[in-house]
């Protein structure tokens, strides 16, 4: 009689275990790495937002030869991610915003909190946005 040998197809238990090892170092090293993208990205955010807002207190000037007092002022302008409230300070994402008014300037400040945003944030800084002392209120000024 002969003897029929079964071959097997497929992988064994320690193939499988490697392979889900490997999936797992990398998944692990695509984390670390994409902490530095998520802070940048929201560094820039912060500066668009800024932007805008400098935008926004220009339409509020042309709209009514005065410039807007509190932050809430610009929401009409600004599709929604300002509230129109009396409010002197919102929080938009990982920034509070805040008008400031020192004469004869008008200035959008934004203060952040998170280590990680802040640097990258120095990193982005241009020429039209300041930063103070303390590293983490930045200033844009509007006039």
């Amino acid at each position: 009689m002969k003897r029929m040998l079964k071959k097997s197809k497929g992988f064994t238990l320690v193939e499988l275990l490697i392979v889900v090892v490997i999936i797992g170092i990398l998944a692990g090293m695509m984390m670390l790495s994409t902490g530095g993208a998520t802070a940048k990205a929201e560094a820039t955010k912060i500066v668009s937002d800024m932007r805008n807002m400098k935008a926004a207190a220009v339409m509020v000037y042309a709209d009514g030869s005065e410039w807007p007092k509190k932050i809430g002022e610009l929401g009409p302008y600004l599709d929604g991610k300002v509230a129109s409230t009396s409010a002197d300070t919102q929080l938009i994402g990982k920034a509070t915003y805040t008008l400031v008014e020192a004469d004869p300037h008008l200035s959008i400040q934004a203060t952040v909190t998170d280590g990680e945003i802040s640097k990258a944030l120095n990193k982005l800084v241009s020429s039209d946005v300041l930063v103070s002392s303390t590293d983490k209120v930045y200033q844009m000024r509007i006039k």
